[in-house]
């Protein structure tokens, strides 16, 4: 289900008429849902799923009794049973298979740690933050980009597709550029993906339009 994440982007300033039509339903259906949510069961199966999702991630050896076992060591209380139907809907299987691409040596970087973890802004469009988080819905994942103003604590760009590619970083990017006149600021970044991050400093430059430096 979409809607609980037009509510959270909304928390954060993403308009809700923008998120609907992004993702193709109208704001109606929304708020009809808004004033009819889904059941305290759903809620709990969708904090189960997501708390089983990361167990998984953390080791994929996993199964459905380890990752019982792990939850209930949270302090969720939850039986084998359920656990095993909420791991079979999400395909959340045991996988004992070594990870190809592993052992490749990484590149060298493309742009310098500008920040250094110092994640502090004195003016707006001095620095911004931007991450992709994926959420899942009943149509399959789908991606948010979003970039955020230090200064302001506030959204500034985002984009959403159903893939994490380079274009995904780049349409937020644009979007927040394209929306205010900015010069040196620098665009904070902790992208792992391969896929989502340029190749080399010309492609950096470029991705940013020549108007911010990108750090990562």
């Amino acid at each position: 289900m979409m809607y609980p994440l037009v509510r959270e982007l909304a928390v954060d300033g993403v308009p809700v008429t923008v998120t609907c039509r992004v993702l193709r339903f109208s704001k109606q259906a929304f708020y009809q849902w808004k004033r009819n949510p889904v059941s305290q069961r759903d809620w709990d199966d969708a904090h189960l799923t997501n708390a089983a999702w990361d167990a998984h991630q953390n080791d994929p050896a996993f199964g459905y009794r380890f990752i019982s076992d792990e939850l209930n060591l949270a302090g969720m209380t939850v039986g084998e049973n359920r656990v095993w139907r909420l791991c079979s809907q999400q395909r959340l299987w045991s996988v004992f298979a070594k990870k190809r691409g592993l052992t490749r040596k990484a590149g060298p970087p493309v742009h310098d740690d500008l920040v250094e973890r110092k994640f502090t802004a004195t003016r707006p469009n001095e620095l911004w933050l931007t991450d992709i988080t994926e959420h899942r819905t009943d149509e399959g994942k789908i991606y948010l980009c979003a970039i955020k103003d230090v200064y302001s604590n506030k959204i500034v760009g985002y984009s959403i597709d159903s893939r994490m590619t380079a274009s995904l970083a780049v349409a937020a990017a644009r979007n927040a550029i394209g929306q205010r006149t900015i010069e040196g600021t620098i665009l904070h970044s902790d992208y792992a993906e391969d896929d989502v991050k340029p190749r080399n400093r010309s492609d950096a430059r470029s991705f940013l339009g020549m108007a911010a430096v990108l750090s990562v």
